[in-house]
């Protein structure tokens, strides 16, 4: 089987084991899915066909769920609305087990969903897991084929298609078969088979042939004059071969593989991805992420940077790299000047507070002396006005202070100075 994106829409319609080439497979589902619900409960099954039959539950990023379906939205109620038509939709198969003998059962597509906390919790009925994990009985459908398709009408036609690739033709299903796989049973309109043909068969034929791997020719059989059956001939297409997923070990064994799954990446999905946009690209995404900051959900942002092909950012231009260049010397010099402004306030409070113990310590007579003898030396009168009313503490006059007192008490600043850096 070829390991494509799942599909669990593939329960509308006719399956046929290939084992048991005479035994059809009636399996339909009760209810009309709308393309967004198909492509959904597609993502839903791809997310969680690994564990199928080993997992009750399964669970999805509810924002990953909407970018997978290309519903790139925080519109909540649109994708409850969705999950709700899935587990109020019925599907009922009536074929031969593995031991021949004749088995029918029914399930609600979903058995519950629930979104919390930004996840999506989901399940299936053990019944209907065990079919869906079955490559004998059910093809699985590869998402980014999925999102080609525009029309709900098409994507059920290639699912009904799809399955019967290998044996290059549906079988014939009578009009009311066709009608119930299409979501258009009970319609009067399309009971007219010109009406059907007109608006279903031949857009959807036409969508297949032009978005997916395979291409499918119809058939039309009648019973007297009304047309009565109809069946579709497929074959591959060559030019979208690409998508299909080899199933060998050798993927799993590469780096790229392994780095994708380390981020959670699950083992299907990492392998379509490799298969459709080869190793190289993957692992230019990978650096990226690597590269990117405050990226909560790397699966997400992988998916994102796959579908719309992010791109590093360019190199800088030799202008913008002297630019930036400058902007680093102006900014050094800047810092360089702020520090060098800094320790001289620095320096100098701590020469003030010197001169003020030094002052201090002095008896009143020499006090007295050397404030006359510093301020006999003060020639302008607003520094010598400052001196008068802050003394010591005169920043009009701390340069003059200093040398002052370095030249009273030689050696007096030298232990300051010497433990300051940027002497």
């Amino acid at each position: 089987m070829s390991r494509t994106a799942p599909n669990i829409t593939e329960l509308t319609g006719a399956l046929r084991r290939e084992e048991v080439k005479k035994h059809v497979a009636a399996i339909h589902v009760s209810g009309k899915l709308s393309l967004l619900q198909r492509k959904l409960s597609n993502v839903l099954l791809l997310n969680a066909y690994d564990a199928l039959t080993t997992q009750s539950r399964h669970r999805i990023n509810a924002r990953t769920l909407c970018l997978m379906i290309g519903y790139n939205s925080n519109d909540t109620e649109t994708l409850k609305t969705a999950l709700r038509g899935l587990a109020e939709t019925v599907a009922e198969w009536d074929m031969l087990d593995d031991r021949g003998k004749q088995e029918w059962g029914v399930s609600a597509l979903l058995s519950y969903a629930t979104l919390k906390e930004g996840v999506c919790e989901y399940a299936y009925s053990p019944a209907l897991a065990e079919k869906l994990h079955d490559p004998k009985v059910f093809a699985l459908i590869n998402l980014n084929i999925q999102k080609r398709f525009t029309s709900g009408h098409a994507l059920a036609l290639y699912e009904n298609c799809y399955r019967f690739v290998r044996t290059r033709s549906t079988g014939w299903w009578t009009l009311d078969v066709f009608r119930r796989l299409m979501g258009v049973d009970g319609s009067a309109y399309y009971e007219t088979f010109k009406h059907l043909n007109a608006k279903i068969i031949k857009p959807a034929v036409a969508e297949v042939n032009k978005t997916s791997n395979i291409q499918i020719e119809p058939e039309f059989r009648k019973e007297g004059r009304a047309v009565s059956h109809v069946r579709f001939r497929i074959r591959e297409n060559p030019q979208l071969a690409m998508f299909d997923i080899d199933d060998g070990e050798g993927v799993r064994q590469g780096q790229v593989y392994k780095a994708l799954v380390g981020q959670g990446v699950s083992d299907r999905l990492a392998r379509q991805w490799i298969a459709e946009y080869g190793e190289d690209h993957v692992e230019g995404k990978l650096r990226l992420l690597d590269a990117a900051e405050d990226v909560r959900d790397p699966a997400r942002y992988l998916s994102a940077a796959l579908r719309d092909d992010y791109a590093p950012p360019p190199a800088p231009s030799p202008e913008a790299v002297a630019a930036a260049e400058r902007r680093r010397e102006e900014a050094e010099a800047e810092a360089e000047e702020a520090d060098a402004l800094d320790l001289a306030r620095r320096r100098r409070a701590a020469r003030m507070a010197r001169v003020r113990d030094v002052a201090a310590a002095r008896n009143p007579t020499q006090r007295d002396s050397d404030r006359r003898l510093f301020a006999s030396t003060l020639d302008d009168a607003l520094e010598a006005e400052d001196f008068r009313r802050h003394g010591w503490a005169s920043a009009l006059n701390a340069r003059a202070i200093f040398a002052f007192w370095e030249e009273m008490a030689p050696g007096l600043f030298d232990d300051i100075d010497g433990s300051l850096p940027g002497k």
